[in-house]
């Protein structure tokens, strides 16, 4: 039944792979069940609730990537669009949270309309082959910061802005020899490499007592305190405009980054570098924005950790599948969760980057309009900290270097509109 509404086979997995690729992408995403109701919590929102709503947002939406678009992509709640919900939208703005779920919500009713009459697929197929391997690099890139930030590696930095973090510190060594092993054990052709690292981490750091083995089953939370609960009245003033068009605009190009990186990676792109079945994923996203604000959360999207899992090859929707079902058993197992620590997982997101920022070798070096753009898309991902802003620095740069060379015969029309509403976004709503 497994092989032929998945068609293993046809993608060359079986289904031992993918469930091993499932468990290894939901232990590099388990955190957010964690942060997301801590960072939303600050606006006064309940974080149990919250918590119950970040697994049901999860679960639903990786489900229907699963089942509908038959992609090893997980979706959650973002980091970095939680962020703005708070800090941007709650506390700067004065916004009741109430209303700021509204503006998620009708985002996600923006989204469904235009991945209904294929807007945002032609925006995916519109985006440059150049910039394509590109944003699988830059993806690597900014999963290699990550990563580099959770293990301690790295730390921010007055003067210089990072700058190597403690060295002596027993968790940062931990994350390194993590790597060390993944990287040792791929090499060795080790099937499970990943999720070997990972609990090896977890098991020496609760050997040296740096963290607490904290439980396994918990009972569900109610779910009551923010079902329901977003005010669309409000949402609809003209203050909230805006932000309803970054939650639209930033969710847009996180979601398209991840869905063609993470492919890119896989081998899932076609001949001609497009997405089969982009329209399915597309609509998972849209339903799984409007239903987490439904339940109580902010802006669900693709997951750039989902590249963990097909790094141990994962290429079907029955990763996706199992990711889903981690996530709802999370309902029950959250203390289970709390237990693998935020530097165990940094290992693994490292390996990955290294995957990815292969991209690079695939862009035309040779054809200085095609090579600047990209290399800009790649560092700027990292360097803003956001996978968005990373391909407007692509689409504006692509654009203006190829009307300043001459080149107007390679800028379809849609690279234009799109490198223009970049330049509103950046210009009147970042």
């Amino acid at each position: 039944m497994l092989e032929s509404f998945f068609k293993l086979k046809e993608h060359g997995t079986d289904v031992k792979t993918e469930v091993i690729a499932g468990f290894t992408t939901f232990l590099t995403m388990a955190y957010i069940v964690i942060v997301n109701p801590a960072i939303l919590s600050i606006t006064g929102m309940d974080f149990n609730a919250v918590f119950v709503a970040t697994c049901l947002a999860a679960a639903l939406g990786t489900a229907i990537m699963a089942l509908v678009a038959n992609y090893p992509i997980a979706l959650a709640p973002g980091m970095g669009l939680n962020a703005y919900f708070t800090f941007t939208v709650v506390k700067g703005m004065g916004v009741p949270w109430e209303a700021a779920l509204g503006a998620v919500f009708i985002s996600g009713i923006v989204f469904l309309a235009v991945s209904l009459f294929k807007v945002r697929e032609a925006i995916v197929n519109a985006i440059p082959q150049s910039l394509k391997f590109a944003i699988s690099a830059g993806v690597g890139l900014f999963l290699a910061i990550i990563a580099l930030k959770n293990a301690g590696v790295v730390v921010d930095h007055p003067a210089t802005l990072l700058t190597m973090g403690n060295m002596h510190d027993p968790k940062v060594l931990l994350a390194i020899l993590g790597f060390f092993i993944i990287v040792a054990l791929e090499y060795r052709k080790v099937h499970g490499s990943i999720i070997i690292g990972v609990l090896t981490v977890t098991a020496l750091s609760i050997m040296l007592g740096l963290s607490n083995f904290e439980g396994i089953f918990a009972p569900v939370p109610s779910i009551a305190p923010t079902f329901m609960k977003m005010d669309l009245q409000g949402a609809m003033t003209a203050g909230l405009l805006g932000v309803i068009f970054v939650f639209f605009f930033v969710d847009l190009f996180d979601t398209t980054g991840t869905l063609v990186g993470v492919s890119h990676r896989a081998g899932l792109l076609d001949k001609d570098g497009k997405l089969p079945r982009l329209k399915r994923a597309l609509m998972a996203d849209s339903v799984a924005i409007t239903a987490g604000a439904v339940m109580g959360t902010s802006s669900t999207t693709a997951y750039i950790e989902s590249a963990a899992g097909t790094a141990v090859g994962g290429r079907t929707g029955l990763t996706a599948l199992v990711v889903a079902i981690l996530f709802l058993a999370c309902l029950w197992i959250s203390p289970l969760a709390k237990t693998v620590p935020a530097y165990a997982t940094a290992p693994a997101l490292c390996y990955v980057a290294v995957l990815m920022t292969r991209g690079l070798a695939e862009i035309n070096w040779d054809d200085l309009t095609e090579s600047a753009p990209a290399v800009m898309t790649a560092v700027a991902m990292p360097f803003t900290f956001s996978i968005a802003d990373g391909i407007a620095f692509g689409f504006i740069s692509y654009a203006v270097i190829k009307i300043l060379a001459g080149r107007f015969a390679d800028l379809k029309p849609a690279v234009l509109v799109i490198a223009g509403l970049w330049v509103v976004k950046l210009a009147f709503f970042h």
